[in-house]
């Protein structure tokens, strides 16, 4: 009896016998975990949509970074200079020679 009268002072419990509540207590959970555009679901969604607009982000400022390389390679001894330098490309009676250092430390 003292568990029963200690449940009747409290001011909620009412509130807990009431359908209403109990019912749209049962909605808001279903609505933050269960529902498939749940609030748990927008969030991971958001946080999706943030790493794309950050690759956004960097590749637009490669995309500049391009273009402003493009602009330089339009005269013909910038674009020689790059062919030989990245595509090792050569003149005629001409030799190359590429020299690779190790990664490794020296011990």
């Amino acid at each position: 009896m003292k568990i029963v009268d200690t449940l009747k002072s409290y001011k909620y419990v009412s509130l807990l016998k009431n359908p209403f509540f109990l019912v749209g207590l049962l909605f808001v959970i279903w609505i933050i975990f269960f529902d498939s555009s749940s609030l748990l679901e927008q969030r991971t969604i958001n946080a999706e949509i943030e790493k794309i607009e950050d690759n956004k982000r960097y590749f637009e400022k490669e995309i500049e970074k391009d273009k402003k390389a493009i602009k330089g390679l339009k005269s013909g001894d910038a674009t020689e200079k790059y062919a030989r330098e990245n595509y090792y490309m050569k003149r005629e009676n001409e030799d190359v020679f590429i020299i690779e250092f190790d990664s490794l430390p020296a011990k």
